[in-house]
């Protein structure tokens, strides 16, 4: 256990890293906070010998050391948010291999590893999240590098795999989703649902994890200040992604009158009971059958979230504005994965122009 200096110490610097925007918007700092904990909480050691088991062992500390900050304010990031890519992604590849002795063949066979694999489905890692996994070893390395002596970094001759930016993102017009819709219309909890993932593009565990308590029918708000999953066979609620993702989400008037009749007939719901009490399986069960009778395209859950987003721009809302109402960590995130949309409106600011030029001529 560390010492109360070396635990004061972590707990400095968790809450530096906490309340910084850059905490959640890169990888590095993530893998430095938990790396440097390790260094405060094992004295005088001078190299990794393990780097994936240092992680998850400074994890620990952190989280034992910082519980009383917890308690005054702070939210704790989950395990399984912070550690999720090295648990599962690198620890299982690298585990037993001193950090020194990682050679580039061996950076090479594990990307290989990642590139090659399917799910049941045939479906293998996205792009992005490729480049989000390899980011992850190369900032351990990198540390490495910069503080124990480390003397290059396999990563860097391997080369990058994945991509910064994913493919342009599918989504529903609005006549779309009115015909997907239709289909829904004899299941009034579930028609529900889809409007306000639709209208609100908040997420799918968001949604489900929305309780009579975050609803103000009078102000027509909601506040997402939770996230919900199904894990092995038990409901799971959680916080939020990321703390961007606590917000308050205005609801336009027709939405919150759609929201008022349907709460009207929920008879004897406690104020922290779950609004929507199915899961996120049935939902997609639901979509792809409304796909196939209302002959729409095909489109995942998630692009409503992205079919809102996408309304929006064609609106003219300001990336910030959708940030905000998506809960994303930063504007770049919203520019990055809607970037594809904005070359549209430029007509549009072209118009504006030269009407603006009229104007100043007459």
């Amino acid at each position: 256990m560390p010492s109360p200096a070396q635990a004061a110490a972590i707990e400095k610097l968790f809450c530096f890293f906490i309340r910084s925007e850059h905490f959640y918007g890169s990888v590095l700092p993530e893998v430095e906070l938990l790396t440097a904990a390790t260094d405060m909480t094992t004295a005088n050691t001078k190299m990794i010998p393990n780097a994936c088991n240092t992680i998850l062992l400074s994890s620990l500390n952190i989280r034992r050391s910082c519980r009383a900050q917890a308690g005054r304010g702070l939210t704790l990031i989950s395990d399984r948010f912070i550690l999720a890519y090295v648990r599962l992604k690198i620890k299982p590849y690298f585990e037993k291999k001193i950090l020194s002795e990682i050679t580039v063949a061996d950076v090479r066979a594990w990307q290989n590893e990642l590139l090659t694999y399917k799910d049941k489905n045939g479906k293998g890692y996205s792009p992005t999240y490729l480049k989000t996994v390899n980011c992850q070893l190369t900032a351990i390395f990198n540390y490495a590098m910069r503080y124990y002596n480390l003397q290059d970094n396999p990563c860097r001759k391997a080369g990058a795999i994945g991509k910064s930016k994913g493919e342009p993102k599918d989504f529903w017009m609005q006549e779309e989703f009115n015909a997907f819709l239709e289909t829904v219309s004899d299941k009034p909890e579930t028609r529900m649902a889809f409007l306000l993932l639709y209208w609100t593009g908040m997420r799918i565990g968001e949604l489900l994890a929305l309780t009579y308590n975050d609803i103000n029918l009078e102000e027509k708000t909601i506040s997402i200040n939770k996230s919900y999953q199904r894990l092995k066979g038990k409901d799971m609620i959680t916080q939020p992604k990321t703390p961007k993702s606590i917000r308050v989400i205005t609801m336009p008037d027709f939405l919150a009158e759609e929201f008022r009749e349907y709460c009207s007939h929920l008879y004897g719901i406690m104020k922290k009971e779950r609004l929507f009490r199915f899961t996120k399986s049935h939902m997609e069960h639901c979509m792809a059958t409304g796909i196939e009778r209302s002959g729409v395209k095909r489109i995942r859950l998630h692009d409503l979230r992205h079919s809102h987003a996408s309304m929006l721009v064609d609106m003219g809302v300001a990336p910030l504005e959708i940030a905000e109402r998506l809960g994303h960590e930063k504007v770049e995130t919203t520019l990055n994965t809607y970037s594809h949309l904005y070359p549209s409106t430029q007509s549009k600011l072209a118009g504006l122009l030269d009407k603006k030029h009229e104007e100043e001529e007459e």
